[in-house]
C-alpha cells in the first residue's frame, strides 16, 4: 500500500492556505497521516499533530484538534442554551464531528438532540479518529440524520428549542447558510422564544460579513447579538457565533443555570463572550469603521490613471494584482466573456469588467475595443500574439500606450511609423522568456564590456516544467493552458550561431537537435534551439560572439516521445476525410500509420516500424506512452477539427493537465563564455529555479505577470516614454525593471563557474 499523501502537506507541515484569510495561513506539524478520502461532498483529511493531537480538515481547512476543539464547541452550544430558560429538544446542524452534541448533552433539561449532516464521511471518520468527541453520538437521547439541513428544516416548523449550526466558512455549498432564507428556515423552525446560535466567523479578518449577517438576522429575530471565542488553530485564534432569540428582550449574555464539566465554558466567560473589542463593538453598534487603514488602501484619493487589460490567461491575475498596488490606478479587465473578466477582477481594488473580443473582426465589436482603448491611458495585451496588431492599430487611434509580454512580430513591426506619429509607447517582451531573459542577459554583456571583456558563446535555455513531483507522465510535461499551441511550437524552424557559422533546423528535425543539457546534478534536462537567436548578437550588442544560442529545456525523454508522434502523423494539422466521429482511438491509429488492422500488436508492430527505436528499452518506453494516451484503446475518441493534431490535443487536455495541488517549475540559465583582456577566461552563469504555490499563482504566471506589471507601472510614470516599438534591450529599460523585480523578491542568481 503507497503511503498516504495530501496536497495541503509539504515537507512534514500541513498549511491552511484558503481565499477566507488571504495572506495568512496557519501550519502544524505532521506526525503521520491518519486518512485521505474524497466525500461526496469535500475532501477528508485526519493527519496526527505534534502538538496538537489529531486534527479534521475539510476541503484544507481545520474543523478541529483534539488540543483545542472545546473551546468552539463549549461556546458555540453553552450560550444559547444556558440562556434558554427550558431547553428541550435541540437540532445541530454540521457538526458531523459530535462534539457540539457532546457539549448540547451536558444540560440536564435536554430530552432530545437530532444531528443533521449532510456528510455522512464527516461522522464516520470523526468516529475512528476523535472517539472523545463523537462517542455520545449513540447516546439514546440523540438521532443522527444524514442529509440535507434545508430540507430537514423545511420539514420541521416550530419544533426546536435551540438549533445551533456548526457550519464550514462560506464558500461553495455552504455559503447558502449564510444567507437570509437559512436565517428564515432556522426561525421557522423555532418553538416560540427559541434561540439559534451559528458559526459566526472572525472579527480580524470577516468583520463586513459579521455586519451583514447582524443586519440581516436583526430583521428577523426580536434578539440578535455576535458573541466570540478564542481557539488558536482557527484563523487570527478567534471566531465567534450569530446568537439570536425569538422572544423579544431575552437577556442571551446572561446564563440563567450553571453547566457542569467544562474547559473553557463558565458563567464569566459568557457574558465577556459579548464584550467585543473596540474596532469591532464601534463597526457593529454604532456604524464607525477604526480599522487601520495601509498600503493601498490608506489614501481615499481618486485613482488618476487608467489601464485596460485584455485577456484571461493565467498570466492576467498575477500582472492585474501588481497594477492594482498603486492607488493611483484603476484597471478594467477585458475578457470575450463577462463571466471570465468578473472571475479575473474578483476582490481586486479600483477594478471592474467588461466584455470586449480584441480579435473579432466584427465592425460593432471592433469599434467597442477601440472606444474602450481609447478611454484608458495604457492597454495591457496579453491575448493571443496574433491579436497584438489589431489592439495596436486601436491604440494608434486612441493615443493609447501598449505593453505586451510577446516577441515584437512582423506585423508590428509594419506599424512602427504610424506608433511614432501617435506617440504612444509600445512595450513588448517583458515576461519571463522573452523578458526577464534578456535583463540579465543585458545586465552581464554590459558588465562584461565595461571591464574590458569579451562574450564568446551565450547559451540561454528556458523551460516551463511541472515540478519533478509532478512529472508523472510519458512526457514529463503537462499544459496549464491548452497543448494546440505548444505541440505546434515544436514543429518550429530554428536557427542559431555556433561558432561563428549559422546552423539552420528545419521544424521536422528540431527534436533531433535536442541535446542533454547540464544545470545541476539534480535535473536531467535536454536543450533544443527555439525560433532564430541569430539577431540576438545585434539586439545584444555582442558582435564579437561565435555563438548564440537560445532554446528550450525539457526532461529527458520528451524529445524521443515528440519524434515518435511526429513520425506516427499525430501532429499533422492536414484535414482527412476519414476522420470523423464515431472512430476509435485504435481505428483513427491505424487510418493514421497505415497499419492493416486496429489490432494492437498489428498497431505495435507497425508503430516499431515507421519509428526505428535505437533501444528495446526506448521502443518498450514510448509504446507504453502511447498505451496511456490511449492511442491503441477502442476507446469511442474525441475528433477535433477533422485533423490529427487537435485530436491528440482533446485527449491531452484531459490527461496532462495540472491537477489541485500540483505546481510547476521554471528553470532559466544563461551561460557566458567570457574572454578578457589578458587572454583568461571565464564562465559565468544566470540561473531561476523557480517553483509555483500549489494554491496561488504558478512559477509561470508570477514570471511572465510581475515583468509585465513593472513595465506598465514604469510607462504610466513616464521613465519608459520614448515614442515606438520598444523592447528590453538596452541597459535604460533593463535596469529599472530589474531593480524593481528584484525588489519583489525575484530574479536570477549570479555565479562565476
Amino acid at each position: 500500500m503507497a503511503p498516504l499523501t495530501h496536497p495541503s502537506i509539504k515537507d512534514g507541515w500541513f498549511r491552511e492556505i484558503s481565499s477566507q484569510w488571504p495572506g495568512q495561513a496557519m501550519t502544524l506539524k505532521v506526525n503521520r497521516i491518519l486518512h485521505v478520502e474524497k466525500s461526496l461532498y469535500q475532501d477528508v483529511l485526519v493527519f496526527e499533530s505534534e502538538t496538537y493531537g489529531n486534527v479534521l480538515v475539510l476541503d484544507g481547512v481545520i474543523q478541529c484538534t483534539e488540543r483545542d476543539e472545546f473551546s468552539y464547541q463549549e461556546m458555540i452550544a453553552h450560550i444559547p442554551l444556558a440562556s434558554h430558560p427550558n431547553p428541550k429538544k435541540v437540532l445541530v446542524i454540521g457538526g458531523g464531528d459530535g462534539g457540539v452534541v457532546r457539549e448540547v448533552l451536558k444540560h440536564d433539561t435536554v430530552e432530545q438532540v437530532v444531528l443533521c449532516d449532510i456528510d455522512e464521511a464527516v461522522i464516520r471518520v470523526s468516529k475512528q479518529f476523535l472517539p472523545h468527541m463523537s462517542s455520545l453520538l449513540s447516546d439514546p437521547r440523540v438521532t443522527v440524520f444524514v442529509g440535507d439541513g434545508f430540507k430537514f428544516l423545511a420539514d420541521n416548523t416550530s419544533t426546536y428549542d435551540v438549533i445551533i449550526t456548526d457550519s464550514s466558512d462560506p464558500v461553495g455549498p455552504a455559503a447558502s447558510l449564510f444567507q437570509k432564507p437559512y436565517f428564515e428556515l432556522l426561525r421557522d423552525a423555532l418553538t416560540p422564544g427559541g434561540h439559534i446560535s451559528t458559526q459566526g466567523e472572525c472579527l480580524w479578518i470577516h468583520l463586513d460579513l459579521i455586519q451583514e449577517l447582524l443586519q440581516t438576522t436583526r430583521t428577523l429575530f426580536p434578539v440578535a447579538e455576535y458573541a466570540f471565542t478564542t481557539i488558536p488553530t482557527y484563523p487570527s485564534g478567534q471566531i465567534g457565533f450569530m446568537v439570536c432569540s425569538k422572544e423579544a428582550g431575552r437577556d442571551l449574555s446572561t446564563p440563567v443555570r450553571p453547566v457542569p464539566n467544562t474547559r473553557y465554558y463558565n458563567a464569566e466567560v459568557h457574558k465577556a463572550a459579548f464584550v467585543l473589542p473596540e474596532f469591532g463593538r464601534s463597526l457593529l453598534k454604532e456604524g464607525k469603521d477604526l480599522r487601520p487603514r495601509f498600503g493601498a488602501n490608506a489614501t481615499d484619493k481618486a485613482p488618476t490613471k487608467k489601464v485596460l487589460l485584455l485577456g484571461s490567461g493565467a498570466v492576467a491575475r498575477p500582472c492585474a494584482e501588481y497594477v492594482v498596488r498603486n492607488p493611483d490606478n484603476a484597471l478594467t479587465i477585458a475578457c470575450r466573456t463577462l463571466k471570465s473578466a468578473e472571475a479575473l477582477a474578483n476582490d481586486l481594488r479600483n477594478t471592474t469588467a467588461v466584455s470586449l473580443d480584441a480579435g473579432s473582426e466584427d465592425p460593432e465589436k471592433q469599434a467597442a475595443l477601440e472606444k474602450a482603448i481609447a478611454e484608458h491611458d495604457l492597454v495591457i495585451s496579453l491575448v493571443p500574439y496574433i491579436h497584438h496588431p489589431n489592439v495596436i492599430r486601436a491604440a494608434i487611434k486612441g493615443k493609447t500606450n501598449v505593453v505586451t509580454t510577446s516577441y515584437i512580430s512582423p506585423a508590428i513591426r509594419e506599424l512602427e511609423e504610424e506608433i511614432k506619429k501617435a506617440g504612444i509607447v509600445v512595450m513588448n517582451e517583458i515576461g519571463l522568456d522573452p523578458g526577464v531573459d534578456h535583463l540579465y542577459a543585458i545586465k552581464t554583456i554590459d558588465e562584461v564590456h565595461a571591464k574590458g571583456g569579451k562574450i564568446k558563446e551565450f547559451h540561454s535555455f528556458c523551460g516551463g516544467l511541472p515540478a519533478p513531483e509532478c512529472s508523472d507522465n510519458p512526457l514529463g510535461y503537462k499544459f496549464s493552458w491548452s497543448p494546440r499551441g505548444g505541440l505546434l511550437a515544436l514543429l518550429n524552424s530554428a536557427s542559431y550561431l555556433a561558432e561563428g557559422k549559422q546552423v539552420d533546423i528545419q521544424g521536422k528535425d528540431l527534436m533531433n537537435a535536442a541535446r542533454p543539457y547540464y544545470i545541476t546534478p539534480a535535473f536531467a534536462f535536454v536543450a533544443y534551439p527555439n525560433r532564430n537567436s541569430v539577431p540576438f548578437r545585434e539586439f545584444y550588442n555582442i558582435p564579437e560572439a561565435e555563438t548564440v544560442i537560445r532554446g528550450t529545456l525539457r526532461y529527458q525523454g520528451f524529445p524521443e516521445f515528440v519524434k515518435a508522434l511526429v513520425a506516427l502523423g499525430w501532429l499533422n494539422l492536414e484535414k482527412k476525410e476519414w476522420l470523423k466521429h464515431g472512430l476509435t482511438w485504435a481505428q483513427i491509429m491505424q487510418q493514421a500509420i497505415g497499419a492493416s488492422d486496429s489490432s494492437e500488436s498489428t498497431l505495435v508492430a507497425r508503430v516499431k516500424e515507421l519509428c526505428q527505436f535505437p533501444t528495446e528499452p526506448e521502443s518498450k518506453r514510448i509504446i507504453s506512452g502511447l498505451k496511456w494516451i490511449g492511442l491503441f484503446s477502442n476507446a469511442p475518441a474525441t475528433v477535433r477539427d477533422g485533423n490529427l493534431l487537435d485530436t491528440l490535443c482533446a485527449q491531452l487536455e484531459t490527461l496532462m493537465k495540472y491537477e489541485p495541488g500540483e505546481r510547476d517549475l521554471v528553470m532559466l540559465q544563461h551561460k557566458f563564455i567570457v574572454e578578457w583582456a589578458d587572454g583568461t577566461t571565464d564562465t559565468i552563469t544566470s540561473t531561476l529555479e523557480a517553483y509555483g504555490e500549489p494554491q496561488g499563482h504558478s512559477a509561470m504566471a508570477l514570471y511572465v505577470g510581475v515583468p509585465c506589471g513593472i513595465a506598465v507601472q514604469l510607462v504610466l510614470d513616464g521613465k519608459l516614454n520614448t515614442p515606438g516599438i520598444l523592447a528590453p534591450y538596452s541597459k535604460e529599460i533593463c535596469d529599472p525593471i530589474r531593480e524593481i523585480l528584484e525588489a519583489q523578491g525575484m530574479g536570477l542568481v549570479e555565479k562565476v563557474l
